[in-house]
């Protein structure tokens, strides 16, 4: 299997820090913030990140699939999660050292808690509104209260990000960069 060729195509409106590991083909979004020191590894197929998503310090997203792993708008990877799936909703939030197989879809609207590991032997949907947490990787479903409040929230972060990272942070820019 040859390797892909490194190619990274980032929307103008993106903020991808230059301290950040890129490696395949990888298309960011209008919006997405990337902080540094995030690693994105396209090692079979390519990686298309939506738009309005925030990658943080530590945040891993590796695609060892051939087909092409799709990562919905405004999901948030917080520092330290692993996220291997080969499809990814809208507006999920993957905690803080939560991991996620590349057996699993998520839908959108799903949580998976701090330091859940989520790896089934067979592959598996997560349902819109799954939510994963606890040492044991219990799950619920969200009905969706609060879900306007929290979109406004993360929009107000975002738009902090957006204006705070290049301050302290070099950033890439579009083709192959």
């Amino acid at each position: 299997m040859a390797p892909i060729r490194d190619k990274f195509t980032i929307h103008s409106r993106a903020v991808v820090c230059q301290d950040v590991e890129l490696k395949g083909d990888i298309t960011v979004g209008a919006g997405t913030i990337v902080h540094p020191k995030a690693t994105i590894f396209a090692i079979a197929g390519a990686i298309v990140i939506g738009s309005g998503c925030i990658i943080e310090e530590g945040a891993i997203i590796v695609n060892r699939r051939k087909e092409v792993m799709r990562i919905g708008d405004d999901n948030l990877f917080e520092i330290g999660s692993r996220v291997e799936c080969p499809t990814v909703g809208d507006f999920n939030t993957v905690s803080t050292r939560a991991r996620v197989h590349h057996t699993v879809r998520i839908g959108s609207y799903c949580s998976i808690g701090a330091g859940c590991l989520v790896v089934p032997t067979e592959d598996e949907f997560l349902d819109d509104y799954t939510v994963i947490y606890g040492p044991a990787a219990e799950r619920r479903t969200w009905s969706g209260r609060g879900k306007l409040q929290e979109a406004d929230l993360r929009r107000k972060h975002a738009e902090y990000l957006r204006e705070m990272l290049p301050k302290f942070n070099r950033l890439r820019r579009g083709e192959g960069s």
